[in-house]
C-alpha cells in the first residue's frame, strides 16, 4: 500500500474509535460485533482487547480470517485480514483504557484479559467528501435525471 493510500485510510477512520469485527462461527456463519480499537490511527495492524473465554477468541483460534468495518459520518471502510490472539501483558498494559475497563474491571492483570491483533491484508472504502448535503443533492439529481447515483469516492487496496 502506498503512503497516500494509507494516509487516506487514516483520514477516513480517524474519528471512528468503534468498529465491527467479523469472525467465522464453526458452522461458517459470519458473526459481527462492535469493538473498540485500541490505537485510533489505523495502520497495517489493529489491536483489540478481549477476554480469553469469549466467542470471538474461540473463532479466531479456529479460523483467523476476519473482517473489520469502520463507519464515519460520510465514509465506510472495509478491512480484511488475519487475526491472532496475543498473550502479552506489557502490550496489554500499554493499550489499556477505560473502554476496556468497562468489560474487564480487574484491569490488564486479569488472567482472562487478552489481546487480538489483526494484520490487514486488503481494504476498500467509500467516501462522500461533500458530506450529507452533497449526498442529498446527488440523490435528488439522480432521481431527476434518471442517472445512477455516483456514490462519491471508492477504492480497493490490495496487498496492504
Amino acid at each position: 500500500m502506498s503512503t497516500s493510500e494509507m494516509d487516506r485510510l487514516v483520514e477516513l477512520t480517524r474519528d471512528s474509535r468503534f468498529c465491527m469485527l467479523t469472525t467465522l462461527d464453526p458452522d461458517g456463519t459470519l458473526v459481527s460485533r462492535p469493538m473498540s480499537r485500541q490505537e485510533v490511527d489505523i495502520s497495517t495492524e489493529l489491536w483489540f482487547i478481549a477476554t480469553r473465554d469469549s466467542r470471538k477468541v474461540e473463532h479466531i483460534r479456529r479460523d483467523p480470517t476476519v473482517g473489520v468495518t469502520v463507519a464515519g459520518d460520510t465514509s465506510w471502510v472495509s478491512l480484511a485480514g488475519k487475526a491472532e490472539v496475543v498473550d502479552d501483558l506489557e502490550k496489554l498494559r500499554e493499550l489499556w483504557n477505560t473502554f476496556a475497563e468497562a468489560w474487564i474491571p480487574d484491569g490488564p492483570e486479569d488472567p482472562n484479559a487478552i489481546l487480538i491483533r489483526v494484520d490487514i491484508e486488503s481494504a476498500e472504502y467509500w467516501d462522500n467528501p461533500g458530506g450529507r448535503i452533497s449526498t442529498v443533492i446527488s440523490l435528488v439529481k439522480s432521481t431527476i435525471t434518471g442517472q445512477p447515483y455516483d456514490g462519491g469516492d471508492h477504492a480497493k487496496i490490495a496487498d496492504v
